[in-house]
């Protein structure tokens, strides 16, 4: 049997009796036999199939809950929970030089290697990175120090591509903005209960000091954790959606089939160049919130309390976010136009409210003796709380319309995973450099002010893309240029787009 006829025999015997419209339903579904696509009641309520996308999100979010979520958390502590932020900087200049090689490529290895693979290898990074950490505390060990950082970002860079590409590549096209909603909530859910740890460890500790032993050990257990959970995950090729479609995929993809990709991907849509400044500045921020305003200006006890308000505000954000990108009161196209401007505002609203806070000290003030590290109790921490939790709903706003974006552009697997690769990897060359910056002792001043103008900047860049690209519906065809797969192997009979209807 071809491998075009073993896939389309998995779309089920009962293919012809599919309706001649897309069901509202999964029990509408045309379903393959065999474990994963078995349905289960659960107090009374019918269960999606282990294969299903909405499975397959949830446990790729855990994953990242685990991973990348604790990681967050450490993070966002202000030097990886260090007093002094140099050694973190120099290890994520490390990480995210490696990062943004192995995070472009990143589809390659994906489309290559599965999503399961690539995401459990994708896990061991993280534990190793707070690993390092932890020994750092007690001996000095650079060199440990800096593969740990090499090693995270290449780890990340495949982690970071199979995640976005089940989240913009297996949904329906009118729930992308609902599976980022999901995922962000839960992945961020993992750096809200991480903050907790610290927050316990250390809530009696008024100064500005390292944390504890204890607190590194327990992100390393659980970010070890996250990395077996992923091999719990489906590969692609057998994900089925609840109308019966498959993902579109290489059904016979090689090391040199997956590069020329790349080329294919940007020869596809060459306006998506437009969005790396996007890209770029995507994680740009992170620096200068963690360490110029958590790592500097709070004490130990109030870091992780502010680390915690941010995430949670990450997860409202979200939700709220993604479930108006999805809205079919007004037309994608006309969605999409409405996300740009309403980023714009938030740019200079948010960040022009940080401006006021930033001006109030510098590097050199808080690097005094006599500075007093604001405490929770202090009169003027509700204003600042909220300014860090505006800043928290800033990041989920960004990140959630760039996917979105660029789920609007495709919905080929193999296309989202060098879409993702490209987005990965060109953000992570802005966070080395940030992080290199922040190294080498750059103004606190210079820091914001490098946010406010490259984020002002990405939104103007991206304006062409968003105004004559994204299209209210991207057929199934013209996502099947450039790989060996038909309308046979990933749409069951009677599909809307066989008949013609869509």
């Amino acid at each position: 049997m071809s491998a075009t006829d073993e896939k389309a025999a998995k779309l089920g015997p009962e293919a012809d009796a599919t309706p001649a419209h897309e069901p509202e339903s999964v029990d509408a579904a045309v379903l393959p036999s065999g474990w994963k696509y078995k349905r289960i009641s659960l107090f009374g309520k019918l269960m999606p199939w282990y294969a299903s996308p909405k499975i397959q999100l949830g446990l790729v979010a855990f994953v990242c809950f685990m991973c990348p979520g604790m990681f967050n958390a450490l993070g966002g502590l202000g030097g990886g929970g260090k007093a002094d932020a140099t050694l973190a900087d120099n290890m994520n200049t490390a990480l995210y030089s490696a990062f943004a090689i192995f995070g472009f490529f990143g589809g390659t290895f994906v489309n290559k290697l599965g999503i399961k693979w690539t995401l459990a290898f994708g896990g061991i990074g993280y534990g190793i990175y707070a690993i390092a950490l932890l020994v750092s505390v007690h001996t000095e060990v650079q060199g440990f120090s800096l593969f740990a950082g090499v090693l995270l970002g290449v780890c990340a860079g495949l982690l970071w591509t199979a995640q976005g590409t089940i989240m913009i590549s297996y949904p329906q096209e009118n729930q992308k903005g609902q599976y980022f909603a999901w995922f962000w909530g839960i992945f961020n859910m993992g750096a809200v209960i991480g903050s907790l740890i610290p927050l316990g460890e250390n809530i009696n500790t008024k100064g500005n000091v390292t944390v504890s032993d204890g607190t590194y050990i327990g992100f390393i257990v659980l970010m070890f954790f996250g990395a077996i959970l992923a091999l719990l995950l489906c590969n692609a090729e057998d994900v089925v959606r609840k109308d019966g479609s498959r993902v579109i995929l290489m059904k016979n993809p090689t090391w040199q089939s997956e590069l020329y990709g790349l080329y294919e991907t940007l020869r596809f849509e060459p306006f998506v160049i437009l969005l790396f400044p996007m890209f770029f500045c995507s994680n740009w921020f992170y620096t200068y919130q963690f360490n110029a305003v958590n790592g500097a200006y709070f004490n130990t006890r109030t870091k992780p309390l502010n680390s915690l308000l941010y995430w949670t505000a990450q997860i409202i954000a979200a939700a709220i976010w993604g479930y108006a990108l999805d809205s079919e009161r007004l037309s994608r196209s006309m969605r999409a136009k409405i996300a740009l401007g309403v980023l714009f505002v938030l740019t200079f609203a948010i960040w022009g409210g940080g401006y006021s806070f930033e001006k109030t000290y510098t590097r050199e003030t808080v690097a005094a003796e006599d500075f007093h590290f604001t405490d929770w109790t202090d009169s003027n921490y509700v204003g600042l709380m909220f300014l860090y939790m505006f800043y928290g709903l800033f990041d989920a706003a960004w990140q959630a319309t760039v996917y979105w974006f660029l789920g609007a552009l495709s919905n080929s697997g193999r296309r989202s995973a060098n879409f993702v690769g490209f987005y990965k990897g060109i953000q992570s060359v802005g966070t080395a450099i940030v992080n290199n910056l922040d190294a080498r002792k750059l103004s606190f001043e210079a820091e914001f002010i490098s946010n406010w103008a490259l984020l002002g900047a990405a939104l103007v860049f991206a304006a062409p893309v968003i105004l004559l690209k994204i299209r209210d519906h991207v057929a199934a065809e013209e996502d099947l240029k450039g790989t060996d797969e038909t309308l046979e192997d990933v749409l069951p009979a009677g599909h809307p787009e066989k008949a013609g209807e869509v």
